[in-house]
């Protein structure tokens, strides 16, 4: 009777009708067979392939990259036809937002600052009146500005300055690194004395708007920066990498959003699973572990793809304290960005200390604030760095 007996516990324990057991399994489906298989082509997933598909996806996104190029070319040879022609930013005193494109030559296959400057002028055209005080200025760094080529084309349709070749020269013992912050600095300076904007959008040449980003700024600066703790922040970066937007990052406001996510979707599932298994009542173990799944689950797959639902509505974008790392698109108001070069020009760049780590260094040293929005309103697109040489280039 006891040999028979003794079976029994573990056979009622390994019921399906078991939670436990349900759970169990319930991972392992999706943890050991659904999601390697239906994410092993997402870029900046867990379960990411590399070894698969880095070489061919980064090799699709160059020929890509090269189309779209073409065809921002084309775009602007268009607008060059009888009656279409528009030079932007002739007639513009004081915009509300000026929108700065930085560029440099490299890889004119790709035509790049073409790219940037045909979605932006598209966006503008079709943004229609709320749109009526932007204007857009192009910034040529290139230090021989005659051999921009695309620098060139653009300067017939919208407002172009140079930073080289009239009395300004390279000092020859620049680094390269220091003459970026001097680019910097310049088309930061010439925005402000130029135009005498209200906001100044100083974007890299490798930098797409996203369709969006009109519609999205007019809401952040009109409704959310006009909250007092938002207010006279020194920057605010519309883009951050996505392969650093995980939430496994040394970043507090991540981890309270992590399980912020945790406690709704696990509150969620836990509801929908008692009425599922007609259970009367929800408790607490149930809540936690739909909570741990649902926090693993949005982790391993990508935060950075949970974050493009909140592109359905300007409202539902998130500003955040700022991280390091990269300048492709900053957001600058009149009176941070005087500040800004202030503090600019008392740095000196080098290896190990660019641009961006210079920016963001000013947070600790001088006692200001920042942020970032999320999603990104931009796409960088650039895979070729006018720092570093990279023959070979990869999308991670």
């Amino acid at each position: 009777m006891l040999l028979r007996g003794f079976p029994q516990p573990w056979g009622r324990l390994c019921r399906w009708s078991n939670p436990f057991v349900q759970s169990f399994a319930l991972m392992v489906v999706t943890f050991g067979v659904l999601a390697p298989l239906t994410c092993q082509q997402f870029l900046y997933s867990y379960f990411y392939v590399r070894r698969w598909y880095l070489r061919p996806m980064s090799q699709e996104f160059l020929k890509q990259n090269q189309e779209e190029g073409l065809r921002a070319l084309r775009y602007f040879e268009r607008l060059r036809t009888p009656n279409t022609s528009e030079r932007l930013g002739s007639d513009a005193f004081h915009p509300w937002l000026l929108i700065t494109i930085i560029t440099v030559q490299r890889h004119p296959e790709f035509h790049y600052v073409l790219q940037v400057a045909s979605r932006f002028h598209r966006l503008l055209q079709e943004c229609g009146p709320p749109c009526r005080r932007h204007q857009i200025l192009l910034c040529n760094v290139e230090t021989d500005p005659g051999s921009h080529w695309d620098a060139k084309l653009l300067s017939s349709f919208m407002s172009t300055v140079n930073h080289y070749g009239g009395r300004e020269k390279v000092e020859l013992s620049l680094n390269q690194f220091e003459k970026e912050k001097q680019d910097y600095i310049y088309c930061l300076e010439k925005s402000l004395q130029a135009y005498n904007p209200e906001y100044v959008l100083l974007v890299e040449d490798d930098a797409v708007p996203e369709e969006e980003i009109f519609p999205v700024l007019h809401h952040l600066l009109q409704v959310r920066f006009s909250k007092a703790h938002l207010q006279d922040a020194l920057y605010v970066k519309l883009y951050h990498p996505e392969r650093l937007q995980r939430y496994i990052n040394p970043e507090p406001m991540r981890i309270l959003e992590w399980l912020g996510v945790g406690m709704f979707l696990g509150s969620l599932l836990g509801f929908i699973y008692a009425g599922v298994s007609s259970r009367s009542s929800l408790s607490w173990p149930i809540v936690l572990f739909f909570a741990l799944y649902s926090m693993l689950l949005v982790e391993l797959v990508g935060r950075h793809y949970f974050l493009e639902l909140r592109r359905l509505a300007p409202p539902l974008y998130s500003i955040a304290p700022v991280t390091e790392c990269c300048t492709p698109a900053m957001l600058f108001s009149a009176s941070s960005a005087r500040r800004a070069l202030g503090y600019l020009k008392e740095l000196h760049c080098r290896p190990g200390f660019a641009k961006d780590t210079a920016i963001y260094s000013l947070l600790r040293t001088k006692g200001e604030r920042a942020f970032v929005v999320e999603p990104n309103l931009v796409r960088h697109v650039g895979m070729f760095s006018s720092l570093r040489m990279n023959g070979s280039p990869k999308l991670l």
